[in-house]
């Protein structure tokens, strides 16, 4: 009798690892678009509007961010009275980082950019990837994960780490910049809800920039479909130096 125990949960387990394996990449991307509300769900969003705590440091920083899809992102931070700002749209990036001696807005690099263009989309790089230029590869599956790598139109990597029974996505890691220097940066994403309009998000992220810098993100409050001026994503001009004594008009 035990043999014959052993040889049922075996071949339960057996049964696991091939339905696991089994899938391709469409099917497992397929399902992770199902997980997060569906085609239709995420159809239905247009812009949405968060209000953020950033931990860093120590510190407890408000933050808000703004998404019209396809069109741009941006996201501006209280700290200790400095506001920074990272914003992509279709184009191209910048940012406002006064602690990092950056008052004005600067343009980000093409790597900056790169790291971080998906942004500008509701659903992600994995929805309607094709349509956005993007090619997938299953590369592995194990521990009851897969982890999928995308390739954008301009060549940048990333590779996604989905959860084989949610269908979550768990955590992606991208090329990024960290003082000048490149480095692997992981995202991490938790405590996933449904909204509203169906559309699931996930209420916790904690960002690591290859273990020289952390933080994590905890969501507040979200609202969709407000109406955003998409001007708010184009970089505005630096502020004119203040004339001399002296020399006004």
């Amino acid at each position: 009798m035990k043999n014959v125990i052993r040889g049922i949960v075996a071949l339960s387990v057996l049964a696991g690892a091939v339905t696991l394996s089994a899938q391709t990449a469409d099917e497992i991307i397929n399902k992770h678009v199902a997980a997060i509300g569906g085609k239709e769900a995420i159809g239905k969003v247009k812009s949405l509007s968060m209000e953020t705590s950033v931990q860093v440091m120590g510190n407890d920083a408000p933050s808000s961010t703004v998404i019209v899809d396809g069109v741009g992102y941006k996201t501006e931070t209280d700290f200790n009275g400095s506001k920074i700002i990272q914003c992509y749209n279709d184009k191209g990036g910048w940012n406002v980082n006064p602690m990092a001696g950056a008052a004005d807005p600067t343009p980000m690099t093409d790597d900056e950019y790169k790291a971080g263009q998906d942004q500008i989309h509701v659903g992600g790089a994995l929805y309607d990837y094709a349509a956005k230029g993007n090619k997938i590869e299953l590369v592995s599956k194990d521990a009851g994960t897969y982890k999928i790598k995308v390739t954008a139109k301009d060549n940048s990597e990333s590779t996604y780490v989905i959860d084989g029974t949610t269908y979550y996505v768990k955590s992606v890691m991208a090329k990024g910049q960290m003082q000048g220097q490149s480095v692997d940066v992981t995202t991490t994403f938790s405590d996933y809800r449904k909204t509203e309009l169906g559309y699931v998000i996930p209420y916790a992220m904690d960002i690591d920039l290859g273990g020289q810098f952390s933080l994590s993100i905890s969501v507040k409050k979200v609202e969709f479909n407000k109406t955003i001026d998409p001007a708010i994503f184009a970089m505005p001009k630096a502020a004119a130096p203040a004339a001399a004594p002296g020399k006004g008009l």
